[in-house]
């Protein structure tokens, strides 16, 4: 009765983490905290509440699907501001697209641009490993093979380009490459010699570069660049996605849009027409306002890094911990992240990710996931203050007993 592809789907990571901790309690219910998900917990800027209260009367309309055309200037404008884009580059009618957040537009992608078979066999989708899951539920719903590139600490945390054309056959049947940046977990940034040769590869060998630029303006030290910066003057076999989720303490409004190739911008438009709703329209007046204003996102920033501060204050050199150079997680190795999960719950009240449940196991059936955890460092600095030193001492004591 159901596609037999939903069988192939792994189940995802916070099903699993539940199901670990079926049955457990924290010694403290009201002083457990929850690290294990990215769900900012900054607050939303006024000028958001503001845009949709102004704009409430709207709520009775369906939105137009390409959106409105305040919104796409404004994304085009921000674009421009935020990545010095060449005027042009970036045509606001025909290489932007609202999505009501870039997990729908992430998914349906595969949808568009994996064919029936490339080079004779089953079209490859390459992401990275770690991984967002939503890139492997894409790439198995949309009939591809999921292919994993390592990126663990010996390839700077980014998949290995030189492994990448060294593996027999699977550029020429690869029709998929989704690249987070900064990386999600890990927090590496890829420089625009990487994204420039990436991007190379894609248009020499005829797939599209999926680009999920979330975490963009969370960073410590330099800004991360853009794979439009590399572009040329062509959006050729490029896609870049964009989200108020991170940047503006923004998930529950669900705004982004994505902005690449006019083409797949072109068939984008005609796939939702048949599986998506439009953004509503305060929401996207709300987005203007938001993409409009630096300001909150340079406070956001200060918070941010604020919170590694404190991290390493609690971490030092210990468990692997680096400053990550964008994002807001950590990636600590514990030595295995399902018993570390289960033990800092029931003894010290804090939900953190194993991650192995963001990684998936090699050729020879090793998870190189499997020793992290993922810490995300949402909450604010008075609560990260009580919760690192508790996760420093937790971790510590699972090093002694091992």
């Amino acid at each position: 009765m159901l596609t037999d592809r939903l069988a192939r789907l792994s189940d995802y990571p916070f099903a699993r983490l539940r199901a670990l901790l079926d049955g457990l309690d924290p010694p403290d219910p009201e002083a457990a905290v929850t690290l294990s998900i990215g769900d900012p917990q900054h607050a939303l800027p006024p000028l958001a509440l503001e845009a949709l209260a102004a704009n409430g009367h709207l709520w009775n309309r369906y939105p137009p699907l390409q959106g409105t055309e305040a919104f796409r200037q404004a994304a085009v404008q921000w674009l421009g501001s935020r990545f010095g884009l060449p005027a042009g580059l970036v045509d606001p009618d025909t290489a932007i697209l609202p999505v009501s957040g870039t997990r729908e537009a992430l998914f349906m992608l595969a949808q568009l641009v994996a064919p029936r078979e490339k080079a004779g066999s089953v079209p490859a989708v390459c992401l990275p490993n770690p991984f967002y899951a939503v890139y492997e539920g894409a790439a198995v719903m949309a009939g591809g093979q999921p292919v994993f590139l390592d990126a663990f600490s010996e390839t700077g945390f980014l998949p290995d380009l030189d492994a990448l054309e060294a593996r027999p056959g699977l550029l020429n049947r690869l029709a998929l490459l989704y690249l987070c940046n900064p990386a999600n977990p890990q927090g590496a940034i890829a420089d625009r010699a990487y994204l420039a040769r990436l991007l190379g590869l894609a248009r020499h060998h005829g797939f599209v570069l999926a680009v999920d630029e979330c975490y963009a303006d969370i960073y410590d030290g330099e800004p991360p660049p853009s794979a439009l910066e590399i572009a040329g003057g062509s959006l050729d076999r490029l896609v870049v996605f964009h989200s108020l989720s991170k940047r503006s303490n923004a998930a529950g409004l669900r705004a982004g849009f994505l902005a690449g190739d006019p083409a797949i911008v072109r068939a984008f438009l005609r796939l939702r027409a048949y599986s998506a709703a439009g953004m509503p329209l305060p929401v996207q007046a709300a987005a203007v306002a938001l993409w409009g204003d630096e300001t909150h996102v340079v406070e956001n920033r200060v918070l941010y890094r604020a919170k590694i501060d404190s991290a390493a204050a609690a971490f030092g050199g210990r468990l692997g911990f680096y400053r990550p150079p964008g994002g807001f997680f950590l990636w600590l190795d514990v030595g295995d992240g399902e018993a570390a999960a289960r033990t800092l719950w029931t003894e010290a009240g804090l939900k953190v990710l194993p991650g192995a449940y963001l990684t998936r196991p090699d050729g020879d059936g090793v998870n190189r996931g499997r020793p992290y955890i993922r810490v995300a460092l949402v909450h604010d600095t008075a609560v990260l203050d009580r919760a690192l030193p508790r996760l420093a001492a937790g971790c510590a004591g699972l090093a002694a007993a091992a």
